[in-house]
């Protein structure tokens, strides 16, 4: 995961000592020796730890704990560090440049910084222990009128290895949630877990729960953590977590859907529920979709809802109409809302033109979710949630 953004870490990390050093701490003269040394200390261990991140096979460590740590340490001394540096740099060329002696660059670095750490410890304390439930009515064509009114509950990305620690008691909060709307159908599209399969078994009895309602059908799609390739091992290995995945998923009582489909019945009408394994536009790796397999045995102009982890699939397949089945509804979810999301501007705006909220193009539509999970928990401003959807049919 580090190495992905290693050179700005590292940049982070040794710049503002060095701007320091250079500007302030040279000319005391009691910095010397053993002070110098204590005071490089801090970026000397987090320089080292962050070179065993970037060494290791995996995407995060086997114990996670370690790099909520390190990313604690990150966000409450370092990055707030960096703040105040870049914005005594800057204020110390306005002096340069106006000749002037004041450098109003340090208050505002100090008010700064102040904001950035209280901003990170509600990130990190409070953010992923809050939770919504976000209610949606979607009117759609060709809905057959013996589906108006169906409910969905959709939820996404639940990180599961995240929860196993002190934050097991919010992943009951949230299933307990799921369980109270009593919806029609649950679906879960993808990240069920963070690096292996292991981590789902401290509380499979509560996945279980879900897929034994008496009222809701459960069913899900894998996403790219599902796949365990952030996990090395052999091919061997990996596939052998794939598969132990796919049959955990299905002795909880979920449907597990690997580019397939469900007919689903209400009387004499029907709906079609299409799941498509992991679609990585980006790259060739973990690119599992196959969406001729998926829409096998669906008749032509029949009522479908898809549920594909990455919303990238939407935007490059079915909003420019491309194929024989059209899906009127995709779920995803792969996005996190960004994890952080301030007046409305979320980082995976960058890379996703649907990254989180209900899109439509072309009268069909997609529903992002911000999930209830991540491998890192922190959230800013963008809450974890369950969707409930309602379905009508669409009124002229």
């Amino acid at each position: 995961m580090i190495s992905r953004i290693f050179i700005p870490v590292i940049l982070m990390l040794v710049l503002p000592d060095i701007y320091f050093e250079l500007h302030y701490l040279r000319y005391r003269k009691s910095y010397s020796g053993w002070r110098r040394l204590l005071w490089w200390m801090p970026s000397i261990i987090m320089l080292s730890y962050t070179i065993g991140l970037v060494s290791i096979h995996n995407f995060v460590p086997t114990d996670i704990r370690w790099l909520y740590v390190y990313l604690l340490l990150i966000g409450v001394l370092f990055v707030p560090k960096a703040v105040f540096a870049l914005s005594s740099f800057l204020g110390w060329r306005h002096c340069v440049f106006h000749h002037t002696h004041k450098n109003w660059g340090n208050p505002v670095g100090g008010i700064l910084s102040l904001i950035t750490v209280l901003a990170f410890l509600y990130g990190l304390v409070i953010g992923p222990r809050t939770f919504k439930v976000r209610h949606l009515d979607i009117y759609l064509d060709h809905l057959p009128k013996a589906f108006d009114g169906y409910k969905i509950v959709h939820f996404s990305d639940a990180h599961v290895g995240t929860f196993n620690y002190s934050f097991d008691r919010y992943l009951r909060r949230d299933i307990d949630s799921i369980e109270a709307q009593h919806a029609d159908l649950i679906v879960f599209t993808g990240d069920l877990q963070n690096l292996q399969p292991g981590e789902l078994k401290m509380h499979e009895n509560w996945y279980r729960e879900l897929g034994h309602q008496k009222k809701s059908l459960m069913v899900s799609v894998m996403g790219n953590h599902d796949y365990s390739d952030y996990y090395r091992g052999t091919p061997a290995e990996m596939a052998s977590r794939v598969r132990q995945m796919e049959k955990l998923q299905r002795s909880f009582g979920w449907k597990l859907l690997l580019n397939e489909n469900e007919i689903i019945r209400r009387g004499k009408s029907s709906i079609y529920l299409a799941g498509g394994e992991y679609e990585n536009s980006k790259t060739d790796t973990l690119n599992y979709v196959n969406r001729t397999k998926m829409y096998e045995g669906i008749p032509q102009g029949a009522f479908v809802i898809e549920l594909q982890h990455n919303p990238i699939h939407w935007e490059q397949n079915i909003a420019p109409e491309k194929g024989r089945i059209l899906p009127q509804l995709t779920l995803s979810g792969h996005t996190h809302g960004g994890q952080i999301s301030i007046f409305g501007i979320r980082p995976t705006m960058l890379f996703y033109n649907e990254d989180y909220g209900l899109y439509e193009k072309n009268d069909k539509y997609i529903y992002v979710t911000s999930g209830i999970g991540g491998l890192v928990p922190f959230r800013l401003g963008s809450t974890p949630e369950i969707a409930v959807i309602t379905l009508h049919c669409f009124k002229r």
